[in-house]
């Protein structure tokens, strides 16, 4: 029987960072909480930054040695790669992670990779998938209490699908912390599976997939392994 670790891939993107006497540097960044949720559920974590021109070509290069892909958080995706205008209050793109985690996305999903969307990973499988987003939550919900105010998670509860496979994993009901001020208006291809009490989709997965999950909230800042032992699990059964 092997022993061997799966290797997850987990997407970031490049930010100015300082360190020592070293200031505004680009840098590929993910948070390391997700590193460290994928250590500690088994795997072997790999920070994968933008891909190289041309994207789809390196996407596949990259996902053939992976045995499972994580699509971490962050800033909004460019409305032009769902057919919209941007509003006021879409944050500044990053054209290259649109790119690169797009063509990640479309190689995984014809490789069926096991993969994990979170918050923005979410949304990016959406759009892959020819889906769409709310570009601005508070003004379909009436309230910013999915992202209460700068650096602040907010909390809610996620009533998820009995027969669906993310209740298998998590029960049918759970609290999570949320930070994200878009969400996911259409979604081809994918089941809804879980939602917050305002009507909010919190969670979508296909199930023609080996494992393909996105989930709208941020659970690599708690302390609930179970997520990731599925990602890493699904990985290791490749």
């Amino acid at each position: 029987m092997s022993t061997r670790r799966p290797v997850i891939g987990i997407s970031s993107y490049i930010e100015p960072a300082a360190w020592g006497v070293w200031r505004n540097v680009p840098a590929a960044l993910v948070p390391h909480r997700y590193v460290r949720h994928v250590q500690n559920a088994g795997g072997v974590a790999v920070v994968l930054p933008p891909l190289a021109e041309p994207v789809i070509d390196e996407a596949f290069v990259v996902l053939e040695r992976l045995d499972g892909l994580m699509l971490a958080g962050g800033v909004d995706v460019q409305p032009s790669r769902y057919g919209e205008e941007p509003q006021a209050t879409v944050q500044e793109p990053r054209p290259e992670r649109d790119a690169s985690e797009l063509a990640l996305v479309q190689r995984a999903v014809e490789m069926d990779l096991p993969l994990l969307g979170i918050c923005r990973g979410m949304q990016v499988l959406a759009v892959a998938a020819g889906g769409s987003l709310v570009q601005h939550l508070p003004d379909k919900i009436g309230t910013a209490d999915h992202s209460p105010g700068p650096a602040s998670y907010g909390q809610t509860t996620v009533n998820i699908e009995s027969d669906s496979r993310l209740a298998a994993v998590l029960g049918e009901r759970v609290d999570v912390s949320c930070y994200h001020h878009q969400g996911v208006a259409a979604h081809p291809g994918y089941e809804s599976t879980g939602w917050a009490s305002d009507g909010t989709l919190e969670a979508i997965e296909a199930l023609d997939a080996r494992w393909r999950v996105g989930v709208q909230w941020h659970p690599e800042v708690g302390t609930d392994p179970r997520l990731f032992e599925a990602l890493v699990g699904a990985a290791a059964r490749a």
